[in-house]
């Protein structure tokens, strides 16, 4: 990502337990006191997943709690809430959608230049021995590190 750019949440599970085949860049259609939440970063995108329905894409389970300095015509904290992607992408990932297996994924939210913009990911599941894979992986580059620290001591 550029500069002037502020993540405010990652989904790292979903980077986990998906393999990314290919990311797009989205506007988020949001009520006011939502911008407001996710400036302070009351969001929660763990369980999260978007679909097509009708030509649009949705974003389900994204989780925006209320703004606290709101009055009492707040939004609901788990409404599903629309993507902002031209139709050409649009029709690209629905074509590889309908593919089996794949499924979108929201991996993070950041502001870019004052908008609310979301990272959608094309992903296909991980098998149980993948994810071993990346937990071993991670443990020997934890090591590799460690053992480089201690000889720079």
């Amino acid at each position: 990502m550029t500069e002037n750019v502020k993540v405010i949440a990652q989904n790292k599970k979903a980077r986990f337990n998906y393999t990314i085949e290919d990311s797009y860049e989205c506007g988020i259609a949001l009520e006011g006191s939502e911008v407001k939440s996710v400036k302070d970063g009351k969001i929660s995108l763990a369980d999260a997943f978007a679909e097509i329905v009708n030509g649009e894409v949705w974003v389900r389970n994204f989780h925006i709690s209320e703004y606290s300095f709101s009055s009492i015509f707040n939004h609901d904290p788990d409404r599903k809430k629309k993507l902002l992607l031209h139709k050409e992408e649009i029709k690209r990932l629905q074509r590889k959608v309908d593919e089996k297996g794949y499924t979108l994924v929201p991996l993070d939210v950041y502001l870019k230049k004052g908008r609310v913009k979301l990272t959608l990911g094309i992903c296909k599941g991980k098998k149980l021995y993948d994810k071993r894979e990346t937990i071993k992986q991670r443990d020997l580059d934890r090591d590799m590190a460690r053992d480089f620290r201690k000889s720079l001591e």
